[in-house]
């Protein structure tokens, strides 16, 4: 039996990816017990930066919500959500930008508006944009956090919220777009990235018990698998230990569990709510 939850290996594999002495646009839920991993682990230089306005946030325990008194209370900065947007974000200075998605497509399209035919009329209305089209636009790269489902990995979203590599190659060029697009998706299954030469989403690794026809049932696409697709390494103990410890700061200051499950989602602090 596996010694760690689906949450805490996606969470994990979230972290990993996180570079230190970088710049980090974190949402709520899973990519900030991501973010804050990172820092208690390998990326101690990690800066955090919600929408709220604050940046180099240093929580001790998960924050509630972004507008959450510890992140002011452990920030080196706080600025107006206006100078986040409008001086961080758009002209391309912060690195990394985390978002969830209702829908995604081959090319790493996220959809979070509707899901139906009609805008006017959709089977479902969803939270909306929030930020996120503008941190998929600007950051210099993008994680995606979403479970995996043939409805959530969608042939064609029904609604282009936040534009990944629009219809592919040299796309985002024609669009104007500044940031490099989604890096890097994670799933309750593995990772996927873009192709170089196609920017079609592949998968290049899977979790631990989790075999390829798996990952292809729960996708709407003739999903592409990497030559050399490798098993992601399980959570190590300093990493669970890292974690829960997080974990249990946040129940034992009354705060909601993180993380439970990516949800559809806005902006960097909408990525999970």
């Amino acid at each position: 039996m596996l010694s760690f939850t689906q949450d805490e290996m996606m969470t994990v594999t979230a972290a990993r990816s996180l570079r230190d002495r970088t710049t980090c646009f974190v949402g709520i839920g899973l990519p900030s017990a991501a973010a804050n991993l990172a820092r208690a682990t390998h990326a101690p230089n990690l800066v955090l930066i919600y929408e709220s306005g604050t940046i180099g946030a240093k929580p001790a325990e998960l924050p509630l919500s972004i507008g959450d008194g510890i992140l002011a209370q452990t920030a080196d900065a706080v600025v107006s959500v206006p100078e986040i947007f409008n001086y961080w974000l758009q002209p391309g200075r912060i690195d990394v930008g985390f978002l969830g998605a209702a829908q995604l497509d081959r090319y790493g399209n996220i959809n979070t508006t509707v899901i139906g035919d009609s805008y006017a009329e959709p089977a479902v209305r969803l939270p909306g944009a929030g930020g996120a089209p503008e941190i998929a636009a600007a950051c210099k790269e993008v994680i995606v956090v979403l479970r995996q489902s043939r409805r959530t990995f969608a042939e064609r979203v029904d609604f282009v919220t936040s534009v990944g590599f629009g219809d592919g190659p040299d796309s985002r060029r024609r669009l104007g777009l500044r940031g490099g697009g989604p890096r890097l998706v994670i799933t309750d299954l593995g990772v996927l990235r873009p192709d170089p030469a196609t920017c079609e989403l592949v998968l290049t690794g899977i979790f631990p018990g989790v075999d390829v026809e798996q990952v292809r049932e729960r996708t709407g696409w003739d999903l592409g698998i990497a030559a050399d697709l490798a098993e992601i390494a399980p959570p190590t103990d300093v990493e669970l230990g890292a974690l829960r410890e997080l974990m249990a700061s946040q129940r034992a200051a009354g705060r909601p569990a993180a993380g439970k499950s990516p949800a559809p989602a806005g902006g960097g602090g909408r990525s999970e709510r």
